[in-house]
């Protein structure tokens, strides 16, 4: 059973064309008609290899036994070993031309052994019965840019484990992950890392195998159960991919034939000194070829909704160094792939994780973007956590930090995120930065939620955050979900819950969000009493929404406001009613409008301002 790949499938891997690698690349069962397994067909590609075995559990890791072919003059190694089944472990043993013998893990592998081990796995990707076409219809006639679009940011490993400690596997995940996130009133699920790697504190960012999904929680069709259960209850699901850099361990993608064979050959802008890794080659056909055939494998098996692709910055610009100048390779392949992707399924979404400047980010390919959906904005995000950490005393001095974003705030389609990276590293929690005695950190928290939902741009936010976690995140434990036995965090996570209802049933929170005409500011510049309000519209003139910020302790029980339309104003969510924790510094009843020019409006409303407070006002036409 000779294998070998076409010249024109050779020439479309070469050139970084090849979409569907995977399918001719790594272990594959074959089977009679009547599916009886015969054997696996390895093939490998390694150029730069004289000799190539396969060595496993079938042949006692005898490197003699199982011989490669080589196929071609380009570096492909073939050979068919019958008898091996599925779940057998192996590795390629390669004599490069160097002389040097590497063990490797299938680069094109579907599966792994779980780590300490470093082996690949012969795993049956096929025969998965989906029940997610309903979703899929749905999803591919939705306007996201107009619909909410709120994320919540999981890491598997430490969101709830075992009593023992030991991980949850993915389809035990969703009997408590689905209901929790549906419960909250979250649209997506993001996942962080699942590609193989063998360390747990890198929390899946150096990767060893793209093609299988990491053996920590289970084997592979165990992840298609958890996404499928996901569709089937109206959630997205989206996964962190990591095109831009690699683990260095021996058994990986690594000089792996013994030569820079997905990586840069110039150690200057190969070597990640600071994380440890190597930045693969995007501008190379074949690392092309690997990682757009990746994204493929990732939308064909497992039905994922997206990708938020990481440090963006670090592929844009060589080491993610402006000063070293533009990666052209690099931009070309994220051109390609965004492009490819959105040919593949316009609504499949690309998130970009960029902290740059670098323009037109989320610009289609075809009007001389990249070509992702939306952009993280960073920006906002150290802004506004710059401003929140300040005591309330002196954050009239900074009132600009909350204006800013407006500026450019249309620039891109961006999202806004409180992701796990701000709560890390000796940061701090979210509700730890705040300032203040014990009230005033959780108030503060929940301005800085209610800011986060009302502003225009899509939602990210991180675990624990929901329920105003105390500590860092701690990715060897699970959260600490005693908290919501205590009052103040089982209000914050009312409050999180009402927020989220909030954004979802009001059009006015999203569906203008890339449009300046869904925001305008009422008062942006009373830095004074460190009081910001704005106005967000939908499309229909009467779908109106005022959002009032008090970012100090001091209580206003009278303060005028200008509104835009006459009418009433009803307030559809405080942050400081009681039942959230707060003071209960609310407005009860409907607010009519009178006749007065403050604000550059004409009309105003006469309103109760909490301490450290926001108010939702919902506009309706007052009826005679």
């Amino acid at each position: 059973m000779q294998y070998r790949l076409s010249d024109a499938d050779l020439f479309l891997f070469n050139e970084g064309k090849l979409k569907e690698a995977y399918r001719h690349f790594g272990s594959h069962l074959e089977k009679d008609d009547k599916g009886k397994i015969l054997g696996v067909r390895f093939t490998v590609y390694a150029p730069n290899a004289e000799i190539v075995s396969v060595v496993g559990d079938f042949n006692n890791w005898d490197s003699r036994a199982h011989v490669l072919e080589k196929t071609d003059d380009f570096g492909v190694f073939s050979l068919f070993v019958p008898a091996v089944s599925e779940w057998i472990r192996y590795k390629y043993c390669l004599l490069t031309k160097q002389n040097q013998t590497l063990f490797k893990a299938d680069p094109f592998a579907f599966f792994a052994d779980d780590r300490p081990e470093t082996s690949s796995k012969v795993y049956d990707i096929d025969g998965f019965l989906w029940h997610d076409d309903d979703y899929l219809s749905k999803r591919r006639v939705k306007d996201h840019n107009q619909s909410p679009l709120a994320i919540y940011e999981v890491h598997l490993g430490s969101w709830m484990t075992k009593p023992d400690g030991s991980f949850h596997k993915y389809n035990e995940l969703v009997d408590y992950l689905i209901p929790y996130v549906k419960e909250h009133g979250f649209t997506h699920i993001e996942i962080m890392p699942i590609i193989e790697h063998p360390l747990d504190e890198s929390w899946g960012y150096q990767g060893t195998g793209y093609y299988a999904a990491t053996s920590r929680y289970g084997v592979p069709k165990d992840f298609m159960y958890f996404v499928d259960r996901c569709h089937q209850e109206g959630l997205g699901v989206i996964v962190d991919w990591v095109p831009g850099h690699i683990c260095k361990d021996a058994h990986g993608l690594h000089l792996f034939d013994g030569s820079t064979l997905y990586e840069y050959h110039d150690e200057e802008i190969r070597e990640n000194k600071g994380w440890g890794t190597v930045n693969l080659d995007l501008g190379k056909g074949i690392t092309k070829s690997y990682l757009l055939s990746n994204a493929d494998f990732w939308i064909e098996y497992f039905h994922i909704d997206g990708f938020r692709i990481d440090a963006v910055s670090n592929i844009l610009y060589y080491l993610g160094n402006s000063a070293l100048g533009i990666n052209e390779g690099a931009v070309t392949f994220l051109k390609a792939l965004n492009y490819f992707i959105k040919d593949k399924d316009h609504s499949l979404l690309m998130f970009a994780e960029d902290s740059t400047t670098f323009p037109k980010l989320t610009f289609p390919v075809d009007e001389g973007g990249i070509g992702f959906d939306y952009k993280w904005n960073m920006g906002w995000m150290n802004d506004t956590l710059k401003y929140f950490e300040k005591d309330p005393i002196y954050r009239k001095y900074h009132h600009n930090l909350l204006t800013f974003g407006m500026v450019y705030n249309y620039s891109e389609r961006f999202i806004l995120p409180l992701s796990h990276d701000e709560v890390v590293h000796g940061k701090k929690s979210l509700v730890d930065k705040m300032p203040g005695d014990y009230w005033q950190k959780f108030a503060n928290f929940r301005l800085l939620i209610g800011l986060l939902f009302t502003h225009p741009g899509k939602k990210l936010l991180f675990m624990g955050g929901e329920f105003a976690q105390m500590h860092e995140w701690k990715d060897k434990e699970e959260l600490d979900w005693l908290l919501l036995n205590y009052p103040m965090h089982a209000q914050v996570n009312r409050f999180v819950k009402d927020t989220l209802k909030v954004y979802n049933y009001h059009p006015p929170l999203f569906e203008l969000d890339y449009d300046p005409s869904g925001f305008f500011w009422i008062d942006a510049d009373n830095g004074k009493q460190s009081i910001l309000s704005f106005a967000r519209k939908a499309k229909s003139d009467d779908e109106l929404m005022v959002i009032v910020f008090n970012m100090t302790p001091v209580t206003y029980p009278k303060f005028i406001l200008g509104v835009p339309k006459a009418g009433v104003y009803e307030e559809v969510l405080c942050s400081d009613k009681e039942i959230y924790g707060g003071s209960g510094q609310y407005n009860g009843i409907p607010l009519s409008s009178f006749p007065k020019t403050i604000h550059h409006q004409e009309n105003a409303i006469e309103l109760v301002v909490g301490p450290l407070s926001i108010s939702i006002l919902k506009y309706q036409v007052e009826r005679s």
